[in-house]
């Protein structure tokens, strides 16, 4: 099997043992004399040569096409600026986003390259690795002259027509010609992949990957290794920290209707300090809120946790275990006097224990995925409890977050907004961020958006970041597949009256009672499972399954409590994924409505067995819309004003019902 290997050490110059810099490391310095300085066109710089070897990690497609149009030979090496670790996900990003660009690009100058890469006179090339930040035109004529272009214009016409600040300088020398052809031929030699006709022309990129330039490479020499930039976290972190802030202050900017359409800002004395206002109210306000939220770092690799900066005991006193057990479960059993479906309740706030348990470890978890491309959906990190009001809700919560920290925190559903939690995540540290009585016009607002778009953290390899918790009341009427699939769901349907919640003091007992030592003997056992977790996302076998986390935290908390109590209840259980994302689960809701209605209201039904459908008439549209959102796509339900349209057998599966109407005599014998 070949391999690409090198010594990072030759490339790179070495760092001492403390990370710094060599005393030692000598650079290349070309030493050049200056002459004088002309004023040129591009054209009359790149012209009167007929082979060109480039370097560029910006360029213009347009600005390519009429550049190459003036050479009988052409090489170039593209690479790009915004890919700053270099590791497999980047690199496949960026190819597949160059291979775009060349694509829908103008077709007869398109056609005219590829004929022209097909016959072999242009040979183009995509960096793998930073090894490079040059910007390096070779230039030479068949009379054997020479011209090597260097600076920092990249091949754009923004860089060649004057329309930013450039340095461009040109030296007409063989000797020269021959020093940078060295450079050019060492990065083209140990860090490119070639652009084939198959990589332009095949469609969407993201559907053919393994027509990439690395792709094809991976097939010629069987294997490739490829080793991210280990030394550029602190520019990495720089350009993520200025992105950031750009993202708090662009809100504070006033942008007028004139300003958009004139392509100009007009900036005053009066708006910066406007700006400069706005952004230190921001920014007290997110201290105010971080303030709340301790830090919890569970470092897996080492097998610590950390509380504030101080390293908590993860080998808890027995008895002091055995106290919060009883707690816990004397709490859960609180919920047998609530009105409604109390064991539904109680299996599903148990479900959403577990995973708040675990949530803490789902950054990580998410980030290794990634790493190993591997799905990062199996690792929620948005949970959602709501239903009828005095279900508890907020009191749960409370208490779970107790067990964790020794502390209640929440915040308050008006200071939430995507920009508020990003800036929460980037700054909280495990404990879970808790979103209390979310209203059903800022959970669509908000929430919606901010789970959709649920790439927090991936991109920077952040691996402490908090889950988001929110809770919300019945006038969440229901919740969209997109957001199912990417959160936990508890939907809880029983209650208290007015005067059982006044007169109730289990839950002020329990939470002046209950401590932390139950959370850290579980993070103990969740600690020493996590290595063989890392080890099956590492695995690159394609019918190899993400581990279950979910289900090895059940199996912890399992473990714990039947050490300490000789019979559980009911709801503690061992669970799996499916128990929290699969169809008959996310359905329930829909399940429940239709069993319902077809028990109550036959008649609201109208089954079609010719064309395979089963229509329901829910009476209202909003009934009607509530239930399109929650129904699994294999049903391929439609809308049809107060009327939701299903395929027939489908639905037979999925609600366990026939969907035939019984005769008066057969309801009558009860058969």
């Amino acid at each position: 099997m070949a391999m690409d290997c090198r010594d990072d050490m030759d490339l790179f110059g070495g760092t001492d043992a403390a990370g710094g810099l060599r005393a030692d490391v000598r650079l290349d310095v070309a030493k050049l004399d200056y002459m004088s300085s002309e004023s040129m066109t591009w054209q009359e710089l790149f012209g009167g040569f007929d082979r060109l070897r480039a370097i560029t990690y910006s360029s213009g497609i347009g600005f390519v096409y009429q550049l190459i149009e003036m050479f009988k030979d052409v090489e170039i090496i593209f690479g790009c600026e915004e890919v700053m670790s270099y590791n497999l996900q980047e690199i496949m990003a960026y190819q597949s986003k160059l291979m775009e660009r060349i694509r829908e690009a103008d077709s007869k100058s398109k056609t005219k390259m590829i004929e022209r890469v097909e016959s072999g006179d242009i040979r183009l090339f995509v960096a793998r690795e930073m090894l490079s930040h040059e910007k390096l035109y070779l230039l030479e004529a068949d009379d054997g002259r020479k011209r090597v272009i260097l600076g920092s214009a990249n091949m754009s016409f923004n860089a060649f027509r004057g329309r930013q600040r450039e340095t461009i300088c040109y030296i007409d020398s063989d000797a020269a010609y021959e020093r940078f052809n060295e450079a050019y031929e060492d990065l083209k030699g140990i860090s490119v992949d070639t652009i084939t006709k198959k990589a332009i022309v095949v469609g969407d990129a993201s559907e053919n990957l393994d027509a990439l330039p690395i792709a094809e490479t991976v097939k010629v020499k069987k294997a490739v290794y490829i080793e991210p930039a280990k030394d550029a976290d602190e520019e990495v972190r720089f350009v993520l920290d200025t992105r950031e802030l750009a993202k708090r202050i662009k809100p504070a900017i006033p942008i007028t209707k004139a300003d958009k359409k004139a392509g100009k800002i007009f900036i005053s004395s009066e708006i910066i300090q406007k700006v400069r206002r706005q952004v230190i109210r921001d920014t007290e306000r997110e201290k105010e809120l971080r303030s709340e939220y301790p830090q919890l770092v569970i470092d897996s690799e080492h097998g610590t946790v950390s509380l504030n900066g101080k390293n908590l005991d993860l080998n808890p006193d027995a008895d002091a275990v055995k106290s919060d057990v009883d707690m816990f479960i004397r709490y859960m059993n609180g919920y047998e006097r609530f009105h409604g479906d109390s064991k539904g309740m109680q299996n599903r706030y148990y479900e959403f224990a577990n995973w708040f348990f675990c949530s803490p470890l789902m950054a990580v978890m998410r980030d290794t995925a990634l790493r190993f491309d591997q799905k990062t959906l199996p690792y929620p990190v948005f949970g959602l409890v709501y239903g009828q009001s005095k279900a508890g809700k907020t009191s749960f919560l409370e208490t779970i977050l107790k067990m964790m920290i020794g502390q209640k925190t929440k915040m308050g559903a008006p200071e939430f907004t995507r920009t508020a939690i990003d800036g929460l995540r980037h700054r909280v540290q495990g404990a879970p961020i808790i979103v209390d009585d979310l209203t059903n016009n800022r959970f669509n607002q908000h929430a919606v958006e901010t789970i959709k778009n649920d790439d927090f953290g991936l991109l920077e390899h952040l691996v402490h970041y908090p889950a988001v918790v929110i809770s919300a009341n019945e006038d969440v009427k229901a919740v969209a597949q997109e957001v199912i699939r990417r959160t936990v769901i508890c939907r809880v349907q029983a209650g208290l009256t007015n005067t059982e919640v006044m007169k109730s003091n289990v839950v002020r007992a329990v939470q002046q009672k209950i401590g932390t030592a139950f959370y850290r003997e579980y993070l103990r056992l969740m600690l020493g499972k996590i290595p063989d977790m890392m080890d099956q996302l590492k695995d690159d076998n394609p019918e190899s399954e993400c581990p279950d986390i979910l289900k090895v935290s059940s199996e912890v908390l399992y473990e714990i409590f039947s050490a300490h109590e000789s019979e559980l209840p009911s709801y503690i259980r061992k669970l799996s994924l499916e128990d929290y994302f699969s169809e008959k689960v996310t359905g329930k809701y829909a399940i429940q409505v239709i069993k319902t209605a077809w028990s109550s209201n036959p008649k609201s039904f109208e089954v079609d067995e010719r064309a395979g459908t089963v229509r329901y008439d829910a009476g209202v549209n909003w009934d009607a819309d509530r239930l399109m959102k929650e129904l699994p796509e294999n049903l391929c339900a439609k809308r049809s004003r107060d009327s939701v349209i299903m395929e027939l057998d489908e639905a037979r599966e999925f609600f366990g019902i026939d969907f035939r109407r019984k005769s008066f005599l057969s309801r009558l014998l009860g058969k």
